[in-house]
């Protein structure tokens, strides 16, 4: 066991030699101290706004340098103890440091898939749409387990979830829902998740208990906060007031609460009716179509970019992203990764970071591979 963990900490310490690398240590460290040393000048908060933005850069810098300097204390300590316990081959001892070996090992991989989120939206907040396909009530099942999937890994990361349009189905389940999901970094983890998620189970809708596929699309966008990020003239858009249908209580399906914004230029519509105010709706449906905006102006440049390349992207339902299997065995498969789970029950309730994760660095492997090929024309 000794020389198999002082492999695993080698491993890591080459780990955290390329996240210091990475993250440009010495570099965020002369910036700290600039900012630090401009922070004890006396006029200092004279000009809010810098000062503002100034200490907000100093909590960020020194959050990073600390946790990267708490992980490489955390490894320099362990192979301490490791010497100390392998002179004195205490079984127990070194069984109690396999597992702290093993927890430093996923708090540098929590790290380093942090580095992974460095897109120009990736900090946001995400805007989560999901959408019954082909399956009929099935479908609709599908969708409110999804949804239940996601609040679940929602709860578990600390983040808070904000219903902005929902449309139940009329036996059971959802047939669309769009929600808010509130943190930092929501949107650089869940853009993972987009695309079309199949799964194959005993149908609970079927009298003669046979095995259905139903399909349920999943969107993620980024929220949009700044209004100079996309520009949306008041002339661009139609905006019509209804009855709020589905849960609500009596005063929404007695007023006309619910919104629908048409963006005339592009044909985009948006609808909002969880809010109880008509106000609230027209203010949450902005910043959905604000964000399906942005989503429009990144994929018409992602395809300018792919005609330069002469790459051509087919893009259909059946291009599912990953099977939930439930009968005749269990399995979830990502078909991007080739990450396989067969607890599909601990999936289902939330737990879906190893396809994050996977997706994230198979992306990153694919930019860098870009990168290099164009740095070789």
């Amino acid at each position: 066991m000794v020389t198999e963990l002082e492999r695993e900490l080698e491993v890591l310490a080459e780990r955290l030699k390329y996240l210091e690398d990475s993250l440009d240590l010495a570099q965020k460290e002369k910036r700290l101290a600039l900012l630090e040393k401009e922070m004890e000048a006396p006029d200092f908060w004279r000009d809010l706004a810098r000062a503002q933005a100034v200490t907000q850069e100093v909590a960020s810098l020194r959050q990073c340098l600390g946790r990267f300097y708490r992980l490489r204390e955390g490894h320099e300590e362990l192979s301490v103890l490791l010497e100390l316990a392998a002179e004195e081959g205490d079984a127990q001892v070194l069984a109690e440091l396999a597992q702290d070996v093993k927890k430093l090992a996923g708090e540098i991989e929590d790290l380093e898939v942090e580095l992974l989120l460095s897109g120009p939206y990736d900090a946001s907040n995400a805007i989560v749409s999901l959408h019954a396909g082909a399956g009929g009530t099935d479908a609709q099942d599908w969708v409110a387990m999804l949804l239940r999937m996601y609040a679940r890994w929602a709860e578990a990361h600390g983040y808070r979830i904000r219903t902005l349009d929902l449309l139940t189905g009329e036996e059971a389940g959802i047939k669309s829902v769009t929600f808010e999901v509130i943190g930092p970094r929501a949107y650089g983890y869940l853009k993972a998740e987009r695309g079309v998620h199949r799964l194959i189970r005993i149908s609970p809708f079927d009298a003669s208990g046979r095995r259905h596929t139903s399909f349920a699309s999943v969107d993620v966008l980024p929220a949009v906060k700044d209004d100079t990020e996309i520009k949306i003239a008041p002339e661009e858009l139609r905006i019509d007031t209804f009855r709020a249908s589905g849960a609500g209580g009596q005063h929404v399906n007695k007023t006309e609460t619910a919104v629908r914004i048409t963006h005339l230029p592009t044909g985009i519509t948006v609808t909002c009716q969880s809010e109880r105010s008509q106000s609230a709706n027209k203010a949450a449906a902005m910043e959905i179509l604000r964000a399906r905006l942005l989503d429009l102006k990144i994929k018409e440049r992602e395809k300018e970019l792919a005609a330069l390349r002469g790459e051509v992207k087919e893009i259909a339902w059946g291009n599912q992203i990953r099977t939930y299997v439930l009968h005749p065995y269990t399995l979830v498969k990502d078909h991007r990764t080739g990450v396989e789970r067969r607890d599909i029950q601990a999936v289902l309730d939330g737990d879906i970071d190893d396809f994050i994760r996977a997706y994230l660095k198979v992306e990153a492997r694919k930019q860098a591979e870009a990168a290099k090929a164009a740095g070789m024309r």
